[in-house]
């Protein structure tokens, strides 16, 4: 079995190391504004709208790369944004995303991910850095539609509602386990050097790239209704 997790590992990281290579933070931008677009415009197989408003973070990871030969593994990178007291959304982070599983399984895919941060405890660990789904808050698959009230007893107790997107299909997933850190080379490219996680989400960043604001804005558009 150890065996077969090196076989794992080793088909993941040169493939994810292309992939993390190829995109410059504004291509990251551009591709998360995608992914909500085309869900949130989707009728019916939309975030629930009650939630995205209610959110306190939202993290969007397009194209995250799974790899499995028995035991699997991800890797993705996209942004996060959290609200700030006023209701608006910050510039966003930029975070890698990745994390690994057990069973029977085989081959490579690529899904888009979003996750909705419902407390501030989520936000005060993804400020310090790093933050793993479930551990450091709970996590369940998200419900899907216009409303929340397809959501069960035990969704409704969960500080993060996590979704993903392949091949056209959009569901709540359960992906505990998964870790969250702060891209601090790719907020460096971004918003230039030294600039911490704290003082982008408190708005002290200027020269903003303009994918990065399309971003937030989408954000707001899809929050406000």
């Amino acid at each position: 079995m150890r065996r077969l997790s090196f076989v794992a590992l080793a088909l993941l990281l040169p493939v994810a190391a292309v992939h993390a290579e190829d995109d410059t933070p504004e291509q990251r931008a551009q591709s998360a504004v995608r992914v909500l677009n085309e869900i949130e415009q989707a009728p019916d197989k939309s975030i629930p709208t009650d939630l995205l408003r209610d959110a306190r973070a939202i993290a969007v990871i397009p194209d995250v790369l799974k790899v499995g030969f028995v035991f699997g593994g991800r890797r993705g990178e996209g942004l996060v944004s959290v609200k700030n007291p006023d209701g608006t959304w910050s510039n966003p982070s930029f975070i890698s995303f990745g994390g690994g599983s057990v069973g029977f399984q085989i081959g490579v895919s690529k899904t888009d991910v979003i996750l909705v941060f419902r407390t501030q405890r989520g936000v005060d660990s993804i400020v310090n850095g790093k933050f793993t789904v479930g551990a450091d808050a709970s996590a369940a698959a998200g419900p899907v539609g216009r409303t929340a009230s397809a959501a069960t007893d035990q969704q409704l107790k969960a500080e993060i509602y996590s979704y993903s997107r392949a091949r056209g299909l959009f569901a709540g997933v359960a992906l505990d386990g998964s870790v969250i850190k702060i891209d601090y080379d790719a907020n460096q490219q971004a918003y230039g050097k030294g600039v911490t996680p704290r003082r982008i989400f408190e708005g002290g960043v200027s020269n903003v790239p303009a994918a990065v604001v399309h971003f937030r804005d989408a954000l707001e558009e899809y929050t406000a209704r």
